[in-house]
């Protein structure tokens, strides 16, 4: 527990419902209610994060498992219809063709070993089961996330998916004229605190080294555009984001992957 809530203090990268949050929140909102549209069976979700995506996803699946690295405070009202395990992934610790779905959103551009995990999902899928996967788009970033591994643009993520998948949609998850200008808001707002990084420590430093700074500027900046916004942040619903198959600027890559066939891809 101690550690668990460690990583909640240091990283803003497990989102909440609390307000500062909320541009990234409904975004994650949307992704799992488009989910929601599309499972049944038996469904993995691969990290679980603060539980609210399990909360939509449950109702909709005939047995529903969750799996994440940090012990998560679940509903009380969903205790015994969520199966929870904690574990590292990959691997993931579930036999062969075990389920007709997995989801994972916001989750592989931790994961360092992406290849493997993306092969372990195609292992416990059944034959035509189906992925459902969201990453940042690299596109939008406007900063070194030092929580990330790496990051994808739509090139970089079809090539992941293709050498395991063979049946792949590719399409994202972009917003209207509000979040946009919430988005530029925070453009600016950022580049305002790089000025003062004239030694370009959020390139130099080591990933691990530059994780609390990061964190600490995230969160007083997330907190800064809520209060000098005019409300900007508080409006945002998940109403003003949307699924497209314009990929090119959207915020999320949102790819469906189908196993079919046999996967070819190499680990190492």
């Amino acid at each position: 527990m101690k550690g668990k809530n460690k990583e909640k203090f240091q990283t803003a990268e497990r989102v909440s419902e609390k307000p500062s949050d909320n541009f990234v929140f409904q975004r994650s909102k949307l992704a799992y209610c488009l989910a929601a549209e599309k499972i049944s069976g038996k469904v993995l979700e691969i990290g679980t994060g603060e539980g609210y995506g399990a909360k939509i996803l449950q109702p909709k699946a005939e047995a529903f498992f969750t799996i994440d690295r940090y012990a998560t405070p679940l509903d009380p009202a969903l205790a015994g219809k969520i199966h929870f395990t904690r574990a590292k992934v990959p691997p993931i610790p579930f036999a062969d063709k075990t389920f007709d779905f997995v989801v994972s959103f916001q989750v592989i551009e931790h994961v360092y070993y992406d290849r493997f995990l993306i092969q372990e999902i195609w292992r416990v899928l059944k034959p035509g089961g189906k992925l459902l996967i969201s990453t940042p788009n690299r596109n939008m970033s406007l900063t070194r996330n030092p929580f990330h591994v790496r990051e994808y643009d739509s090139e970089d993520f079809s090539a992941l998916l293709w050498a395991a998948f063979r049946q792949i949609e590719s399409g994202g998850i972009a917003g209207n004229q509000k979040v946009m200008e919430y988005y530029e808001q925070n453009r600016q707002s950022v580049a305002k605190f790089a000025r003062f990084d004239i030694l370009d420590l959020q390139h130099r430093l080591p990933r691990q080294l530059f994780k609390i700074p990061y964190d600490i500027l995230n969160r007083i900046n997330r907190k800064r555009l809520l209060k000098e916004g005019n409300g900007l942040v508080e409006s945002i619903r998940m109403e003003d984001y949307f699924y497209t198959s314009n990929i090119d600027n959207c915020f999320d890559l949102f790819y469906t992957a189908t196993r079919a066939g046999k996967s070819s891809m190499t680990l190492w």
